[in-house]
């Protein structure tokens, strides 16, 4: 019995070169139960010309599979479908069964309803979309990242591949981040003291659960990152919420009994201001007179194109109270998740074990690319690339906010990515983001970065790495009649 030709087709968003398009659609055909061992496959020719490919095409993706056993040649007869290709399970489904478990005696934490919202997952599709920490992919260096992947794979990285490291990391790309990243910020750290994390989220919670339980005490930024407080949340620590003026996190308001001080120093979330040398000097002052340690997020130094950044808070420290958290999410992409912890060494060792018990570590592949991405510069490349682009989208945004007479809250004095806004005090920007959405343009309400559930309801935040140039203006224009048009609903 031979396969019919129509059985085929190439989907018009497949992913990879045409014959490994062709090889997925067989073995998927042959997983799936719809073609059977022993049946025929169209000769080269046939298919070729019904997908429109190249005769070599079909022959490849034929040979390949053949090589893996899905296929078998019989001489001039053609390609069969393998005698030992896989055979997909035959069974009869369960029907399904009714769950009698008390899940709400059974689960003994919650983690679910956190303040962090959802980013809506179709935020390409929007044609406005002033959202904060998403990839422009036009600005990513595909292929340079493509040959570091490739690199990696190389048998010379064979271990850095294949190897569980336990609780060590990738020794090129600590190495890079100890040689070069950290003394741009003005850190000196040995390997012993820098740990490679899952994103700076995952270092913050590492930060936590090492240092933080129900009888201590956090003092964090408000309004601040708002998956912090989940994070603390888990740890059943005291928070205190420290309301942030236009020079950041006021030291003289902390609470005296603070045992972890969180702070966004060089580039506060969310509302983008930058902390003076002299706070800077004056948090140091309070965090050693209180004995408290001072967690640094660092998270978009990187960004920095309207001047040269501050030095961090960590090159300042001479007490080792300073944890440094670093990041890559928002320089390279988001979905990499790669961030970094730089601190003492016990607190290090300590981390490094937690984070073992956990997941082990990062990728090593994932680890290796980025080590090479970063060391044959190619990441330097980037951030100037994305520095340009970001600089001349943050001047017509800015523009534009002028123009259509909207509120700037903060801006920041050395770069990013965000504006803070501020609306009229009567408007929800959570409603307005709904009404908003109709017209394709997306804005970030404001109200989760508070601490209070009560509090200002009139913020929002427009992000600008994920938008194109042309696009800005005609976008603030639908926020400034959204402004107008806005009517608060029940």
């Amino acid at each position: 019995m031979a396969i019919s030709v129509e059985t085929f087709f190439l989907a018009a968003d497949g992913q990879g070169t045409l014959q490994a398009q062709i090889q997925q659609m067989i073995a998927q055909g042959i997983l799936s139960g719809r073609f059977h061992r022993g049946e025929k496959l169209p000769s080269s020719r046939s298919l070729a010309a019904h997908l429109g490919v190249s005769r070599i095409t079909v022959t490849l993706a034929y040979t390949e599979l053949l090589a893996n056993d899905y296929l078998s040649s019989r001489g001039r007869s053609g390609y069969f479908v393998s005698d030992n290709a896989p055979v997909p399970p035959v069974y009869d489904p369960r029907p399904a069964s009714e769950d009698r478990v008390d899940w709400a005696r059974a689960i003994t934490r919650t983690f679910t309803g956190g303040d962090t919202p959802v980013k809506p997952s179709d935020w390409e599709n929007y044609r406005y979309p002033f959202i904060y920490g998403q990839v422009d992919p036009t600005l990513f260096d595909h292929a340079n990242w493509r040959l570091s992947a490739m690199r990696a794979l190389g048998a010379k990285d064979f271990s850095s591949l294949t190897s569980d490291y336990y609780d060590r990391d990738d020794p090129l790309l600590v190495e890079f981040i100890s040689r070069h990243t950290l003394p741009r910020r003005g850190i000196t750290a040995r390997p012993s003291e820098v740990l490679i994390t899952m994103g700076a989220q995952n270092a913050l919670w590492l930060t936590a659960q090492v240092l933080l339980n129900s009888r201590r005490r956090a003092a964090i930024e408000d309004p601040g990152y708002h998956a912090l407080r989940d994070v603390l949340a888990h740890t059943r620590c005291a928070i205190s919420p420290v309301r942030v003026d236009a020079d950041g996190l006021p030291p003289d308001a902390i609470p005296a009994d603070t045992d972890i001080i969180f702070s966004t120093p060089s580039h506060q979330s969310p509302t983008t201001a930058t902390m003076p040398m002299a706070r800077r000097k004056a948090l140091l002052e309070k965090a050693s007179a209180l004995n408290a340690l001072i967690i640094e997020d660092d998270y978009e130094f990187e960004l920095s194109f309207l001047g040269a950044p501050s030095p961090a808070l960590k090159s300042m420290d001479r007490d080792g109270r300073v944890i440094y958290v670093g990041s890559f999410s928002k320089s390279l992409f988001p979905g990499l998740r790669l961030g970094y912890l730089v601190g003492s060494e016990p607190f290090i060792r300590e981390a490094r074990a937690l984070r073992a018990s956990v997941l082990r570590h990062p990728p090593g592949h994932v680890q290796r690319t980025a080590a090479y991405f970063l060391s044959l510069g190619h990441y330097d490349a980037q951030i100037r690339r994305m520095s340009k682009a970001l600089h001349a989208r943050r001047k017509q945004l800015e523009d534009s906010v002028v123009r259509h007479g909207l509120t700037i809250s903060g801006n920041g004095g050395y770069g990013g990515s965000a504006l803070w806004m501020q609306a009229p005090a009567h408007v929800d920007t959570e409603m307005l983001a709904n009404q908003l959405r109709r017209k394709a343009v997306l804005i970030e309400p404001g109200a989760p970065f508070f601490s209070a559930k009560a509090g200002p309801a009139n913020f929002y935040r427009l992000g600008y790495s994920s938008i194109h140039i042309d696009r800005i203006d005609d976008g603030v224009r639908l926020i400034r009649e959204g402004l107008e048009k806005y009517e608060p609903t029940a």
